[in-house]
């Protein structure tokens, strides 16, 4: 898969460092994928809610972050929409929206 933009990553765990190791695993791991179907998405990352609209979020480091991402199968691409903190996704009002 293509992620765009690892920049977010890189940008998020350096104000929060517990994350680094947590978004460096999820990048390696998804950079290396090649998903066929949504259920292949479960099956790497058994916690990711698929939330439609092509939307999915990953729980990173044991659930202290998430992250939401735009997944195109088809295309093989994955767009970084919100990584943040547990509690900043909490405020989120539709996710199916970022």
């Amino acid at each position: 898969m293509r992620i765009i933009t690892r920049s977010k990553l890189v940008e998020f765990w350096k104000k929060h460092p517990p994350a680094e190791v947590g978004l460096t695993i999820w990048y390696q791991k998804v950079k290396a994928a090649k998903w066929k179907n949504l259920s292949d998405i479960k099956k790497e990352f058994p916690t990711a809610d698929l939330i439609g609209n092509n939307r999915v979020i990953f729980d990173i480091k044991g659930n202290d972050y998430r992250m939401i991402c735009l997944v195109f199968i088809k295309g093989q691409k994955v767009y970084v929409r919100f990584v943040g903190t547990h509690s900043q996704y909490d405020r989120i009002k539709d996710a199916k929206q970022i």
